[in-house]
């Protein structure tokens, strides 16, 4: 999967509450097990442990490094290591490289999070719609690995 030129998304995008808090995807869920996969590579990523988000709702699963290394625009703030958390419908609320965000938005993959627009948070947090199958669980687990990169510093 080259996350730089992603496929585009099938279908509309999902509805979602446009607000900074709740910033929810309102319709077009992961069926539970492929939420699963996708917690299950992200609790495979080197360094990364899960928990509950220490930025969003306490039912999201926070992705947190142990040694977070990347620069200030990798992370969830006011955290100081997480990156992105998965919700309960399989959505996710993470930090991308700068460079992929306008290829995933423009193929449908990612909204920007509204409170990105705020000077105090950086402009690279995005919500990943939740995958619906196995297809774009691949596309969810690049985004997602492109993250960990960012804030691990493991940059290809």
């Amino acid at each position: 999967m080259n996350i730089n030129t992603p496929p585009r998304r099938v279908g509309p995008r999902p509805t979602t509450t446009g607000l900074e808090i709740p910033h929810d995807q309102m319709d077009q869920f992961s069926p539970p097990e492929i939420r699963a996969a996708l917690i299950k590579e992200a609790e495979s990523l080197p360094g990364v442990f899960t928990g509950p988000s220490q930025v969003s709702e306490p039912s999201s699963l926070a992705l947190r490094l142990h040694e977070p290394r990347g620069p200030w625009q990798a992370f969830l703030h006011p955290s100081r290591d997480e990156f992105g958390h998965i919700h309960r419908a399989g959505f996710m609320h993470l930090t991308l490289p700068a460079p992929l965000i306008d290829p995933l938005t423009e193929a449908g993959w990612v909204e920007a999070h509204p409170i990105s627009l705020r000077p105090q948070w950086p402009d690279t947090i995005v919500m990943l719609y939740a995958p619906r199958d196995e297809a774009e669980l691949a596309v969810a687990v690049a985004a997602l690995r492109a993250s960990w990169q960012q804030a691990s510093s493991q940059l290809p």
